[in-house]
């Protein structure tokens, strides 16, 4: 039998039942409590929302370990129990002769636990390609044509542009990417000393990094080596190294290095460096420009749709957002 993913976290409500399959985030410890042992587990879905979930077992400490033990971080898992919002926080809860087990390949599609492109991949491929025909600076030219160059323009192409606060979809990363250059040749349209080859490939370049900092598997999730790193200095030395070996002019070198540096704008977000030239206070900005409507727009259209209410508070802006 193959499980269909019934309904989002995010419309779940409360005193609900729950039958439905979601994706392990994070395993938590087996514990006691006054009528036996028990376990949580973090759950997540293809939104990237996640769910604090309990099951609560009797007395037999070995049955309850070993349902404990069968379960992986990033199992896809099927949970029976009742949804509720205790001391203001969501959880599903679970009490046998409810059940949650993994599920095991061929008993789910992968594909429903990552959103799908929101543009045609194929189209966004050819506008990318677009972008690096229009640059006329040769120096710049080479870099990004050897950057998106198979096999990483696939991957590139593919790739979600974060885990979960925007552009947390297939082919987000490059979607994202292309709005960032959409609005850096805005500023050069109304700013022409700003140099144009430059800024649209600092644009383009500014977060590769994330192809190393987060994968997908049954869910979008950072990597160890991202979490450790980071996706600016990683970007970073994965330029440095084919700008040295395409030896390129230092002077184009140092200016995209430092864009990637900057993209961020302050060190409290970030960035080592703080934008120091024209251009890559534009890409700072173009990329908040992107990022943050995108958040926006998603949590007004995911929102609208699980209440009447005009607004609602979004915790990390900290401010009501008006729905309608």
């Amino acid at each position: 039998m193959v499980y269909s993913k019934k309904k989002p976290i995010s419309k779940l409500r409360d005193g609900e039942r729950v039958e439905d399959i979601f994706v392990v985030k994070i395993k938590k410890g087996l514990s006691s409590y006054a009528k036996g042992f028990r376990f949580s587990l973090i759950l997540s879905d293809s939104t990237g929302r996640s769910v604090e979930y309990f099951y609560w077992g009797g007395e037999n400490e070995e049955e309850v370990r070993s349902i404990y033990d069968s379960i992986r971080k990033d199992d896809v898992v099927l949970v029976r129990g009742w949804f509720s919002i205790y001391n203001g926080k969501p959880r599903i809860s679970t009490n046998p002769p409810d059940s949650i087990r993994p599920l095991s390949e061929g008993e789910y599609d992968p594909r429903e636990f990552i959103m799908p492109a929101r543009r045609p991949v194929g189209e966004m491929r050819e506008e990318l390609g677009r972008h690096i025909e229009s640059v006329t600076n040769q120096e710049v030219r080479r870099v990004l044509e050897r950057v998106f160059s198979e096999p990483f323009l696939s991957k590139f192409s593919e790739h979600p542009g974060a885990v979960e606060i925007h552009h947390n979809w297939t082919g987000g990363l490059l979607q994202h990417t292309l709005e960032v250059a959409r609005y850096s040749l805005l500023s050069a349209e109304l700013f022409p000393e700003l140099d144009r080859d430059i800024l649209l490939a600092g644009a383009l370049l500014h977060d590769i990094g994330k192809t190393e900092e987060i994968e997908t598997t049954t869910r979008i999730k950072a990597t160890v080596r991202g979490q450790l790193k980071g996706h600016i200095p990683m970007g970073f030395h994965m330029l440095s190294k084919i700008m040295e070996e395409l030896g390129t002019e230092e002077g184009v070198r140092n200016k995209i290095l430092h864009i990637i540096l900057s993209h961020h704008g302050h060190n409290d977000f970030g960035s080592p460096k703080e934008p120091m030239f024209p251009e890559a206070v534009v890409v700072y900005y173009a990329d908040e420009m992107s990022s943050k409507v995108s958040e926006i727009v998603e949590f007004v259209k995911e929102t609208r749709e699980s209440t009447e209410d005009e607004f609602m508070y979004h915790k990390r802006h900290s401010r009501n957002i008006f729905l309608r």
